[in-house]
Parts: structure tokens; sequence; C-alpha cells
């Protein structure tokens, strides 16, 4: 990558960071089960990650999602191992705005090494977790292999793939993961009587917050 296309990327990237702050954001954690090597202490069974991107991509012919996760990262290596055999690999649980302490524990590994024993939760019919008092919670099945943000070229679906191209620039690489919702589930709810249960919880300015009418 020459130095005159690294600045251009990198102004580009500030640019599109200003713009992204300002727009407010849904704010969702992926639930799946724990790759094996990554298996320690209570409820090592399972792994979850607030996600920084997530969007519906599509409602017909086929309900699709979408979301990044950063490599390398538990998650993202849970997923790349999914066994397709399975009906469900994940949950996307949109988040409502009494859980922002629950995506700051689900954010940073590091800090909250076993968030799923300060958080409640319960199972689908696969047995992933749903998060009690999200605003909503979807099962979600792969369609398709991570793709490397990084390289484009693994975008190219004709032919043979060529081999995945190392990431040496600025900043982190990320994979796209592209899922089909399978199911709706019904969550379960521990605080009915908390107005913000039903406000959904959103990413706005580098802080959480939730939103409010506009008036007449």
């Amino acid at each position: 990558m020459s130095l005159v296309w690294t600045r251009r990327l990198s102004t580009l990237n500030h640019a599109l960071k200003d713009i992204l702050r300002d727009s407010a954001q849904s704010v969702a954690i992926v639930t799946s089960h724990m790759c094996s090597e990554h298996k320690a202490g209570p409820h090592s069974e399972f792994h979850g990650a607030t996600l920084s991107s997530f969007s519906s991509i599509a409602l017909d012919p086929h309900p699709l999602v979408a979301f990044s996760l950063r490599m390398p990262s538990r998650m993202a290596t849970s997923l790349q191992n999914a066994d397709y055999s399975k009906p469900s690999h994940m949950v996307i649980n949109l988040l409502s705005a009494c859980q922002a302490s629950t995506a700051v524990r689900f954010a940073n590994a590091r800090l909250h090494p076993h968030p799923f024993t300060e958080t409640r939760y319960s199972l689908t019919e696969d047995g992933l977790p749903i998060l009690h008092d999200s605003l909503g919670a979807i099962s979600c099945k792969l369609v398709l292999p991570p793709k490397p943000l990084h390289d484009l070229d693994a975008f190219d679906l004709g032919g043979s793939r060529p081999k995945e191209k190392e990431w040496t620039g600025p900043g982190v690489a990320s994979e796209l993961f592209i899922a089909r919702v399978v199911r709706v589930e019904k969550v379960p709810t521990d605080d009915v009587n908390n107005p913000l249960r039903t406000l959904p919880l959103v990413y706005h300015r580098q802080g959480y917050g939730t939103v409010s009418p506009l008036g007449p």
C-alpha cells in the first residue's frame, strides 16, 4: 500500500467517522457458543460481543442481516468455525434503553471476561442465549463464510477464491458476516414497569442514549 493511498484512506476514514459520530446507531449484542479452546470459567459455554455495526439488509425474499467483527476476536473465531448443519448460529439481541451497562459489559472482554455471570439470560430452543429485557432478539444462521473487509478480492464469488491477503495497513482488520433470520424470539422481561424497557438503546457521539418524540 503506497504512502499516498495510506494518507488518503486516513483522511477518508476520519471524515466518515465525523459523520457517523453525529448519526445515532442502534446497539446490539451478538451471542453464540464459545469455541472449545476459549472455554474457561463460569458460563464459558457462551460468548457475546457488542456490535459496532449491525443492519437489516433485506426482508424479501429472505430476511437478512449483516454485521462486522474485529479480527482477531473470540466471537469472530467462534462464528468462523460455525457448523452449517445447525439450525441457527447466533442470537442478535437488540438492546433497550435500560441496557447501557450490558452494552459496556459485553464490549470489552479484558475488563469483563465473564459478562454472562452478571447478565440475566435464557436459552432459545437451539440453546443460544437471549438477554433479558432486550428490545428484541432474533436467531440467525450464517449464509456464507465471513468475508475479510481488508481484502475486497474475497467478494469475487466467480471461480476459485484467491488466497486471503494479510492486512498490513493502519487501523484494525474486520470481517463481514451475513446471516438469515430464522426466528424472532420472545424476550423474557424482568422489569415490566421500567419505561426504558420499550425504548431503543442508541450510540451517539461516543455515548449511549435513547430516542424521544419531536412533538407536534
